[in-house]
């Protein structure tokens, strides 16, 4: 057989260990995708535990310092959630679950399987005594187990 060495081309070889090193590089750049896809839900648990998180603490800042003259004075329960009148009431509130800031005993869709707390201690701030000012944590926990934290201040002015 007569062959020219203008001839080109490649040989079985060559072929079959061009396709082995193609696949290897597409089953590693494959296997982190799929890591990458596997956690692209983790941002959206995380920002809607935040969210939550943000809401009460708003909730709990916009309220009384101090409580007033008849005021609520009951255990820090979802139940008793729509009568709370100052930063106070909510010290030592926990749920199962997100539920609306108007009472209601129905939980948010989608959002049962979080568990939010809240801490609402005196501490001085600055020059501020710390029987005029309060440092309020709220943690929310999502169902993986993180949580997230809020923390904001409350003064008597």
């Amino acid at each position: 057989m007569y062959t020219s060495k203008s001839q080109r081309g490649i040989s079985l070889i060559e072929l079959i260990l061009f396709i082995v090193i193609i696949s290897a590089a597409l089953a590693g750049l494959f296997s982190v995708m799929n890591v990458n896809t596997k956690g692209s839900a983790d941002p959206l648990i995380r920002k809607q535990a935040l969210t939550s998180a943000e809401s009460l603490l708003e909730e709990v800042e916009l309220h009384d310092f101090s409580n007033p003259v008849g005021g609520f004075t009951g255990a820090a329960t979802q139940a008793n959630r729509a009568s709370f009148d100052d930063v106070m009431d909510y010290n030592g509130f926990a749920t199962m679950g997100i539920y609306p800031a108007d009472g209601s005993a129905t939980v948010v869709p989608g959002l049962a399987d979080y568990n939010v707390s809240v801490a609402v201690v005196n501490t001085a701030w600055g020059s501020i005594l710390a029987a005029d000012a309060v440092q309020i944590t709220i943690t929310v926990t999502d169902s993986g187990g993180q949580s997230i934290q809020a923390v904001g201040y409350r003064v008597n002015y």
